[in-house]
């Protein structure tokens, strides 16, 4: 072949692997060493390109044109879906190419294909040229989805350019060297020095500069003025301690979801030997946004009517929006939204104390479902109960009454800012969710001990749960309680994981994804039915076997798999699906719907970008490795 065709065939492969990931992000020398060595290779229909027989890989294949079914192959297979198909721009096999070993999987052209194949010793020497590709091998999903927030982020560039992302490390927010006093000196002595230095808080620190403590300026009205507290007292008896305090490598977001849950405005800054380097305030993360935490925080705590907490709870869905055109990950930002939602919830249930006269009656409201794991998206209804305490002596019927018309306000609030009311009435002004503690503990039994479709459907419910407001004791007495029951009964974990299987990953033989045919919905995938609900079953199920008290489905699975010795990588992969079809969630649920819209969790495949379409597939793919694990697990 003369020099002119080769250039001409060359530059057609640098045009082909450009438009794909992970060679669009690929440095320009690997891009053409890659370009220059990649032979293109025709496969007929219905002919096995690779397979196990076959013996250690000797190259990498990228489908050019066609489609590729890749089938699990021999004793690997453990479920009856364990079949993928492949488009143009995606590789195979990674794994066995890189561990230099065979395929486990057998691949076979559904049509007439086309595919680009990379020598075994080329890959390996590509590996070692191109830190790009080097993590899309090692990190396949990890990779691709750093890849779809940067996609992301561009398209929202105008406006992330105008601000500093809550992204940014903590240690580049501190502007100042940090003022502290030690221990052993006066309360005047510290509060001169905070006036001398115009600062609103005062950090106490031992010798090795390690906090201990912090005063603030709203701290001086109720600990000096009210209560004439004498000022030559230690500083350590008026400061507040221990203080909130993150890494320098911490981000704005990990300071900002820590000031939401606990209420505070200042947090300090530390080094790895926890020295003190700086002070950050609410002020400097209201700076890096334009709807900030602080002009949230205090509309809840503010509000004295159900008008300010409709405003605030616009504020955090703003905000919420703000943050995924920064590239906030879906992990973060469902617990940033949680905790929002949580003091508006909470300040909402203040308000209908006062209203109701309750303030002597002892209960926890808790939250179950997504709010119960904290993963509330910009769309949700309701999910809620209460545990109450009967006073000695007390009418019961009419006691609970009261309780029930004051739950029945707070539910209606809620739905007022914007949370709909439960369609299966999941909620705390329900009598069957408005309960004592040892009512509690018996329903919970009865599920378990005697497992119906019904007690299983209640179970996917109620066993996701957390406080929000009350005695947070009787909260953890009934998780005790449940993981005694349900920890070692396999039968019922067994009825679980059966009924963890009816959801299966939308992934098609022949087409890229099954979508549904409902004429509503024409061409879309439920993302949560088919997607989020799979990570979530199994998370819960592997809690309920290695007694994780965790409600969080990503924590879940974190811890659960350590105790259960799955390789932390391929812990990690699923993590990445799940993160990424609740981004893809949180994407679809613009700032003009309403909460709980008709298709607020649906996708159309087909309006999806080239590399989301991949990562979704991938993270269906990841769906369907959890199922396998709990179908060999309980022999389904």
């Amino acid at each position: 072949m003369n020099t002119q065709a080769t250039e001409m065939l060359q530059g057609a492969s640098l045009d082909f692997l450009r438009r794909h990931s992970p060679f669009n992000q690929m440095e320009t020398e690997a891009l053409a060493f890659l370009a220059e060595r990649v032979v293109l290779a025709f496969h007929p229909r219905d002919s096995v390109i690779l397979s196990p027989e076959m013996g250690q890989v000797k190259q990498l294949h990228i489908i050019q044109r066609g489609k590729v079914l890749a089938r699990q192959a021999g004793n690997v297979s453990v479920t009856e879906y364990s079949a993928l198909t492949m488009g143009p721009g995606e590789c195979f096999p990674i794994g066995a190419i890189s561990a230099q070993r065979p395929s486990t999987n057998t691949y076979v052209a559904v049509e007439d294909s086309f595919c680009f194949q990379l020598g075994a010793d080329d890959f390996m020497q590509l590996m070692e040229m191109s830190p790009v590709f080097h993590l899309f091998c090692t990190k396949y999903i990890a990779s691709l989805l750093n890849q779809s927030r940067e996609q992301l982020q561009s398209q929202f560039a105008q406006r992330a350019a105008e601000q500093q992302t809550m992204t940014t490390p903590l240690g580049h927010l501190v502007k100042r060297d940090p003022i502290s006093v030690g221990p052993d000196v006066s309360s005047r002595e510290a509060l001169e020095h905070m006036a001398q230095e115009r600062v609103g808080c005062m950090v106490v620190a031992d010798a090795e500069r390690r906090p201990l403590g912090i005063i603030t300026q709203s701290d001086l009205l109720s600990r000096v003025i009210l209560p004439a507290f004498d000022l030559s007292r230690p500083v350590t008896e008026l400061m507040s301690g221990p203080p909130h305090m993150l890494s320098t490598s911490a981000s704005a977001y990990d300071a900002a979801l820590e000031m939401a849950t606990h209420g505070v405005r200042h947090l300090l800054v530390i080094d790895g030997e926890r020295r003190l380097k700086g002070v950050v305030s609410e002020r400097d993360l209201f700076s890096l946004q334009r709807i900030g935490l602080r002009q949230i925080r205090a509309g809840i705590e503010n509000a004295t009517d159900i008008e300010a907490l409709q405003q605030a709870s616009r504020d955090i869905r703003q905000l919420a929006l703000n943050l995924i055109a920064q590239g906030i990950g879906s992990e973060q930002l469902t617990q940033f939204i949680s905790a929002l939602n949580d003091a508006l919830t909470r300040r909402i249930i203040e308000l209908q104390v006062e209203r109701h006269e309750m303030h002597d009656l002892r209960f926890c409201w808790l939250a179950f479902g997504s709010e119960g794991r904290h993963e509330q998206t910009l769309s949700t209804d309701q999910d809620n109960g209460i545990i109450y305490a009967l006073p000695e002596g007390a009418d019961g019927e009419a006691f609970k009454q009261g309780i029930l018309n004051f739950a029945r306000a707070v539910n209606e609030d809620l739905a007022a800012c914007g949370f709909p009311l439960c369609k299966g009435n999941i909620m705390a002004s329900n009598p069957d969710l408005c309960l004592t503690l040892d009512q509690w503990k018996r329903r919970f039994s009865s599920w378990i001990s005697e497992p119906d479709p019904q007690a299983l459907l209640n179970a996917t419910i109620f066993f996701d749960f957390r406080s929000l407001y009350g005695d947070e004791a009787w909260a953890e007495q009934l998780r005790t309680h449940l993981f005694s029951r349900a920890r070692d009964n396999t039968a019922f974990l067994r009825m679980m994981a059966g009924n963890a299987m009816t959801a299966q990953p939308p992934l098609g033989r022949i087409r890229d994804f099954v979508t549904d045919d409902d004429p509503k919905h024409p061409g879309t995938i439920d993302l949560k039915k088919f997607g989020a609900r799979i990570f979530v079953d199994a998370a819960r199920i592997h809690s309920l076997r290695t007694g994780i008290a965790s409600s969080s489905t990503v924590q879940r699975l974190r811890q659960a798999s350590r105790k259960l010795g799955i390789a932390a990588d391929e812990t990690s992969a699923v993590i990445e699906g799940f993160n990424f079809i609740q981004l893809l969630r949180l994407r679809s649920q613009h700032l003009d719907t309403e909460h709980d819209a008709p298709g607020d969790n649906r996708v159309n495949p087909d309006h999806l970008n080239e590399l989301d379409r991949r990562i979704l597939k991938e993270a269906f793919r990841q769906a369907r490795k959890v199922q396998s694990r709990l179908k060999l697990d309980y022999q389904l």
